[in-house]
């Protein structure tokens, strides 16, 4: 039987042949490395130099203006059987897929050079983390992969260990849209990427082997891969909570991660330690409890909307070391986006400043390794992990959501997951502002059928497990102006509080039909400016309204039918039944 060392090299062989590239380069992760294909790109014109003084070894990448996001639309996922993938997903045939990205591929990288990217997702060492090798000939990937993931000798390594890893193979073609899909053979730990350089495209080991491979894996083997922040709140006793917290795409996840107490609470001795902002892996140990790692090694997120007053962390991180994707820059060749103080001088097409149109692109993006964040948890690169004491869903809804509710057990927060709704944002391609079904967050994210996913994390609530409590959260409730109810960002961690005292029982709930709601004086408003009926709303739970969603939540799941595991629809029941009592 070969050797996984040698169905890689025969694999890369094979590619090298099919693309007819003029070179292969094994990439190692190295400074050295790094540098070299640095230079490269800034002699090429792929990447611009920042400002050296203020931004040293900051540099700016600029997309096609016709690649900027991600595509839903022309991402599938090709399960032998369609029904495997779900409504969810587009499907097509893994036979038909796999002959239309290959004609794409044939000559493709011709005067280009095929990179190979072993990589590792999660700490090097840690039973959970999973290794992948991609296949591109994008130099902008390559220096984005080595910041997001354990990139080079030491992941080759460990494929060599273990005898497996997922295969992407990445080319970012002619960038023509029309010749752009993004393909997923869960069965075959195999994923092919054609026509983009954008990140949730290109980058393979995020989206596409995080989360759509990763899901069917996880599926496979008892664990669950989940579009999730990672934060450890430590208490003035010196105790960490961690919690995990899914959100879609841009709707604050670094600014929670990376979440600055107020500063009463700053002097009781609170702290908060960043484990990751965007994707999080779970594992039921030994004790019954649910452990956590990050698989990412970095950020790569979202610019517009990160100043000083929202992540003062992020934006200390991003000083030095840091690719910037679509953002303007200033006349001093300093990075800027809307929110940030000054004035921009060229935007992210490097234009002129014109009245009407953003400066930055509103997903312009920042790519920075994780160990220069100011609040990375020392517990980061814990083989194991992290304890997971509660998960928290949320999105981005101007009404009828409460600022905060508890589900009442597990299977209601499996059911509060499954039917989490947002407003769209700029992260993927389409409309922004329409408010649609966003399950876990893992609406474009989860790489099979919903009606299975949430089969598997029902299946989790058995005899000997130690469960986290689940939470939904809403920060984005709206007066009748339009203005924000609740002043979110460092003051968020006044909910963070009341989450973990009711992990640790020291606080009640009052019963409502959708959960439990914080008692008023429970939730530590000390130094707050709000009177007490913006609270009381934020803490409403609108009856008629509610019976609306509960029902709007079934037509929803129905869509899954048959699929939908029976104690999901009768949780959502119970709740029905329970407002009508109500």
């Amino acid at each position: 039987m070969p050797s996984a060392l040698a169905e890689l090299n025969q694999w890369v062989d094979d590619v090298a042949r099919h693309v007819r590239c003029d070179r292969v380069h094994w990439c190692d992760g190295s400074e050295d490395e790094a540098r070299l294909l640095e230079a490269r790109m800034l002699e090429s014109g792929e990447l611009l130099r920042l400002n050296p003084e203020s931004h040293p070894g900051c540099v700016l990448h600029r997309s096609d203006p016709d690649d900027v996001a991600r595509v839903e639309h022309l991402t599938f996922v090709c399960t032998r059987e369609e029904a495997d993938a779900g409504p969810n997903n587009h499907w097509m045939d893994p036979v038909a897929a796999h002959a239309k990205m290959d004609a794409l591929f044939a000559g493709a990288m011709q005067g280009r050079t095929l990179y190979v990217v072993p990589y590792c997702m999660g700490p090097i060492d840690s039973p959970l983390a999973r290794c992948g090798v991609e296949l591109t000939d994008s130099p902008y990937v390559v220096a984005n992969m080595r910041l997001m993931t354990r990139m080079g000798s030491a992941a080759l390594a460990r494929i060599e260990r273990e005898g497996r890893f997922v295969r992407g193979l990445h080319s970012t073609g002619e960038l023509d849209p029309e010749r752009r899909f993004i393909m997923h053979f869960p069965e075959e730990l195999t994923i092919k990427s054609y026509g983009s350089g954008y990140g949730g495209n290109a980058l393979l080991g995020k989206k596409c082997h995080a989360l759509r491979i990763a899901s069917h894996q996880a599926r496979q083997e008892g664990w669950l891969a989940e579009h999730m922040l990672i934060v450890g709140v430590e208490n003035p006793r010196g105790q960490t909570h961690y919690i995990a917290a899914a959100f879609p795409s841009a709707c604050g996840k670094t600014n929670l991660a990376m979440l600055i107490p107020p500063d009463g609470y700053a002097r009781d001795g609170w702290k908060v330690w960043t484990v990751g902002d965007d994707i999080c892996w779970m594992s039921p140990g030994e004790d019954g409890r649910l452990w956590a790692i990050n698989p990412e090694a970095g950020y790569f997120g979202v610019a517009p909307g990160t100043s000083g007053r929202t992540n003062p962390n992020a934006m200390a991180m991003l000083q030095r070391d840091a690719i910037f994707t679509n953002v303007a820059v200033d006349a001093d060749g300093r990075p800027w986006w809307e929110g940030l103080d000054g004035e921009p001088a060229l935007d992210w097409q490097g234009r002129p400043i014109a009245e009407g149109r953003p400066a930055a692109h509103p997903n312009a993006r920042f790519t920075v390794s994780a160990r220069q964040c100011p609040t990375l948890s020392p517990q980061v690169e814990e083989p194991r992990g992290v304890p997971i004491s509660a998960i928290v869903f949320g999105g981005r809804r101007p009404s009828l959501m409460p600022l905060v509710f508890e589900a009442r057990d597990w299977a209601h927060g499996v059911l509060v997951g499954a039917s989490m709704g947002s407003e769209t944002t700029a992260a993927a391609a389409g409309d922004v502002g329409v408010m649609r079904r966003d399950p876990m967050a893992m609406k474009p994210f989860c790489g099979y059928h919903f009606g299975d996913y949430w089969a598997h994390w029902l299946s989790f609530d058995r005899p000997g497990a130690k469960l986290p409590r689940i939470f939904h959260v809403n920060w984005f409730r709206r007066d009748a102006d339009g203005d924000f109810l609740w002043p979110g960002f460092g003051d968020n961690m006044r909910v963070l509080e009341w989450i973990l005292r009711r992990v640790d029982g020291e606080v009640g709930v009052v019963e409502t039909p959708i959960g439990g709601l914080p008692r008023v004086d429970d939730l530590d408003m000390h130094g707050l400016a709000m009177d007490a009926s913006t609270l009381e709303t934020l803490l409403a739970v609108d009856l008629d309204g509610w019976r609306r969603e509960i029902d709007d939540i079934g037509e929803y799941l129905d869509g899954f039918a048959p699929r939908v595991p029976p104690r999901l629809e009768a949780e959502r029941r119970r709740i029905r039944e329970a407002l009508d009592a109500a």
